[in-house]
């Protein structure tokens, strides 16, 4: 501090210098001095004048702590003091409390020096290759400076980061460091690295990052840990987010299954410390990661089958049917295991085998139901069951029909004594909370999405309305229900009601003629939605109106005319004369235009702010975008076209169902053949077994062979030495009996190997036919079917080419009808002026006799005036008959005569 007061001009008597000043004159001893204690003083008394005088340091010395760094590696203290000014430079981390303006401008200055320092990359690089120095006065700084850096300008370091030599690998080591903060710190910057750049997560993650980040979690106490168990969670997530490559990494080296111990949590109501909540909810949200609907399916499908296969799922279940968990823990576990289940049968089977720990034991289906249709529960709780239910059923047809059966008569326990799905569900849909209304339509809706069969039933369920009143059925009270509108004092929502019975109403009817039929056999539903439909109402009911029209144009769609009165070009008929066709279109756009369908159609789950946002499923959207198109065509087809398109649609129906019986006869024979295979490859395993056998009985055979052979030697040397002996004797001290027994064997041994030897080549042969018949009955069977549906195939062309035939014609015919109609009204056009011309000529004809008339008057008074011109004595010229005289000049000349006259 000496040093730093000589340097300030501490004395009274002395001149004041500024502090722009004395950094000045430490940089130039920084930059100057040839002591290294000098050096590192003046680099000290800049480290202490840092944070106050931020903007000052950073401007003058910046250059001069990067020198120091790159020159004075050798001198630890010095090394330390430079890292700790540049991050005091950099870092926008005060400790004093500082004005909001201030704040802005603070931000400003740490990005602008952060740029002025990776502007060189080797700096960068520097700063990585001081991370490799164990001391800690040099890594901790570092690791903070550099964590600093990447959180003023990520992308940028990033890049320098990732093109530099080991320079990810360098980061990596930090976790195994055995100083706790180091390695804490070193978690920070991994997670300031790795946000999102997919390139630096998988070399992250091939670095071993997810053994030891595991290893930390469990060495921390996993859920009970502090926040460094926190930070490594939320690393993990950057790990795994969107990253399918690393997903399948993690799965591939069975780390999810070192997931299971964070969720034994135990029944215990008191250790539920903030952190533990922190850390469960970034554990469960983990899981939801490796599962998201939006990741690839083979990589979810995968991840589901290992977590129920490693027991994640059941410890899920237990948390949820557990007693004294937080709320927002809850939720997220209905959430966590609802996406652990989406379409996969084995969880989803699991899941409906799951009962609550009551007494008598109840599903957890049931359970979750009656939280979902109570509207005492938190509103976020009650989408998270809905999305659960929705999450069951999701391409689970099995699942579909349970829910369904606890509807209909058969299955209702008439004791009353336990409550089914079925009877939740109906409750809620006619319950006086319009949220519950929503939700029950809606999950009701998912057990009827793509199954022909469960619409069906459904058409069964009668409901008791009122004693001494018959029942009436499920789909006539949703649709009096309808009818009735906001004359029901309902909570909540005015549209939220409807809404959701016209969304069950849709899905109910669509691809189901059946109950396109039920519906309209009731003469008072069309009439209703018509006359909603043709209705100028308010901006908040043009939603229910579009929602009408969507059902009336299904009831057309799916209508296959076997109500006379509501045949489909009756009901298109009724839509031109009461609403007219671009009405009606205009209505139907309603829907897909509403500012809250495109935000439903995004993810599967029902994520709302607050209620009144909760009008959209997001599986209806689907059918909405699948139904627009087709309905607005079929309001426009004519009743010939409806026709074509039947026989088009009966036609590719037929041949669906005569290749879904030739796959059917394919799976059968392919069975076949796998028995017979089978059957082959027993028979070979015998067959190899018997040569073994054949083996080892000639190998014994040629043993015996031999002795016998050395004993018949022997036995014709002692005969030829000996003489003859008693029949008793002897031969080199084998007794004649075992020679005897000797021959037998060896006769036995040849018999058993013809034995052996005809059984081998019958198993041969029987192995050799068995392959030819599967192979001659397989080919048979596929040139069989390759024929069939080559005829059918030439069958469905040629009537295709038929069908364009007849458009093709029709369209001619059209053009020649347009030119008929053009030449008709050409001919007329020219009629007219024909007909115009002949009274014309006919005038003209008239004229010329009236002229004609007038010259034969005048030729008669001029004969006239001549003969008196002659009786009074004037000289009068005769014309010349034979020559012609212009009549001009005749008329003149008469003129002149008559005025003289």
């Amino acid at each position: 501090m000496n040093f730093l007061r000589g340097v300030m001009g501490g004395q009274s008597a002395g001149p004041q210098h500024t502090e722009a000043e004395t950094i000045q004159k430490l940089c130039d001893r920084v930059a100057s001095s040839t002591l290294l204690d000098d050096r590192r003083n003046a680099v000290r008394a800049l480290k202490s004048l840092s944070k106050k005088y931020r903007l000052e340091v950073g401007i003058q010395a910046m250059e001069h702590l990067i020198h120091v760094l790159q020159t004075d590696r050798s001198d630890s203290e010095i090394i330390a003091y430079a890292l700790d000014t540049l991050y005091n430079i950099i870092s926008n981390d005060e400790e004093e409390e500082v004005e909001e303006n201030s704040t802005k401008q603070s931000e400003d200055l740490g990005s602008q020096f952060t740029e002025i320092f990776i502007k060189q990359p080797e700096n960068v690089t520097l700063l990585l290759s001081l991370l490799e120095e164990f001391d800690f006065h040099v890594r901790w700084p570092g690791v903070r400076l550099l964590t600093s850096l990447l959180k003023q300008l990520g992308p940028p370091v990033q890049q320098i980061i990732l093109v530099s030599p080991m320079g990810v690998s360098r980061l990596m080591d930090l976790l195994a460091d055995s100083r706790e903060i180091i390695r804490n710190d070193g978690v920070l910057l991994l997670q300031a690295l790795t946000r999102g750049n997919g390139a630096i997560q998988k070399i992250v993650a091939f670095e071993n990052a997810f053994e030891r980040l595991l290893d930390i979690i469990t060495e921390e106490g996993n859920s009970d840990g502090g926040i460094v168990v926190e930070d490594c969670l939320i690393l993990l997530q950057n790990l795994l987010k969107n990253n399918n490559s690393n997903q399948n990494f993690f799965k591939e080296g069975s780390y999810i299954q070192r997931m299971k111990p964070w969720f034994e949590v135990g029944d215990e109501n008191s250790g539920w410390s903030a952190q533990k909540v922190t850390n469960l909810h970034l554990m469960l949200q983990l899981v939801r990661v490796l599962v998201s609907p939006t990741n690839p399916p083979g990589a979810t499908s995968s991840c589901q089958k290992a977590m129920f296969q490693c027991g994640l799922l059941q410890q899920l279940c237990t948390i949820l049917m557990a007693t004294g968990i937080p709320a927002d823990i809850l939720t997220e576990t209905i959430n966590t295991v609802s996406e652990v289940i989406r379409g996969c049968q084995v969880n989803q089977d699991y899941f409906a085998s799951v009962n609550a720990p009551s007494n008598p034991p109840r599903p957890a289906i049931v359970v979750l139901l009656m939280s979902m249709v109570n509207e005492r529960q938190p509103f976020v709780l009650r989408c998270a069951v809905l999305y659960c239910f929705q999450c069951f059923l999701y391409k689970n047809q099995k699942g579909q029909g349970e829910i369904v059966a606890t509807l209909l008569p058969s299955t209702i326990d008439a004791t009353g004594n336990s409550v089914s799905a079925g009877q939740l569900l109906c409750g809620g849909l006619f319950s006086t909370d319009s949220l519950s209304n929503w939700c029950a339509a809606v999950a009701l809706a998912h057990a009827l999405q793509g199954n022909a069969t469960q619409k069906e039933q459904l058409l069964r369920v009668q409901l008791a309305t009122s004693i001494g009143n018959p029942p009436v059925s499920l789909l006539q009270q949703c649709t009096n229900i309808l009818s009735q509108g906001d004359k029901i004092d309902r909570r909540g929502s005015k549209i939220q009601t409807r809404v959701g019975l016209l969304m069950l109403l849709c899905t109910w009817l669509s691809s189901c003629p059946i109950a396109v039929t039920h519906f309209l056999h009731n003469s008072a539903n069309v009439p209703f939605l018509t006359g909603q439909i043709a209705e100028n109402l308010g901006e908040e009911e043009q939603l229910v109106q579009g929602l009408c029209a969507l059902l009336l144009g299904i009831s057309i769609y799916f209508n296959d005319n076997s109500l006379e009165n509501y045949m489909k070009e009756k009901l298109k008929q009724l839509i031109e004369k009461r609403i007219g066709k671009e009405n009606f279109i205009e209505k139907l756009g309603f829907i897909s235009k509403h500012e809250l369908y495109s935000r439903a159609s995004q993810k599967p789950q029902p994520n709302f702010p607050s209620p009144e946002y909760m009008i959209f499923d997001h599986e209806f959207t689907k059918l909405v975008k699948e139904l627009e198109g087709v309905i607005t065509k079929a309001i426009y087809k004519s009743s010939e076209e409806d026709k074509k398109e039947e026989e088009v649609k009966k036609t590719l129906e037929q041949h669906d169902n005569i290749v879904t019986h030739y796959k059917n006869m394919i799976r059968e024979q392919d069975l076949q053949l796998e028995e017979l295979k089978q059957q082959v490859s027993t028979l070979k395993c015998q067959n190899e077994q018997l040569q073994t056998a054949v083996t080892q009985q000639a190998s014994q055979i040629q043993q015996h062979k031999d002795q016998y052979n050395l004993l018949k030697v022997q036995l014709g040397k002692d005969n030829h030495h000996q003489g003859s002996h008693g029949d008793g004797a002897q031969v080199n001290g084998i007794q004649p009996e075992e020679i005897s027994r000797l021959r037998e064997e060896v006769e036995e041994l040849r018999s058993q190997q013809g034995l052996l030897q005809s059984q081998l080549a019958e198993k041969d042969s029987l192995i050799e036919n068995l392959e030819l018949t599967a192979l001659k009955s397989q080919l048979n069977s596929q040139s069989l079917e390759m024929t069939r549906l080559q005829a059918e195939n030439r069958e469905l062309l040629q009537r295709a080419e038929a069908l364009n035939e007849i458009k093709a014609l029709s369209e001619e015919k059209t053009a020649i009808k347009m030119q008929l109609d053009s030449s008709n009204s050409t001919i007329a056009i020219l009629q007219m002026e024909k007909d115009k011309l002949d009274i014309e000529v006919t005038d003209s004809k008239k004229e010329q006799d009236d002229l004609l008339v007038l010259l034969a008057d005048q030729d008669q008074k001029i004969l006239s005036l001549k003969s008196k011109l002659k009786i009074l004595g004037h000289p009068v010229e005769e014309e010349d008959e034979s020559g012609d005289q212009d009549d001009d000049d005749d008329e003149t000349d008469d003129g002149d005569k008559d005025q003289d006259i």
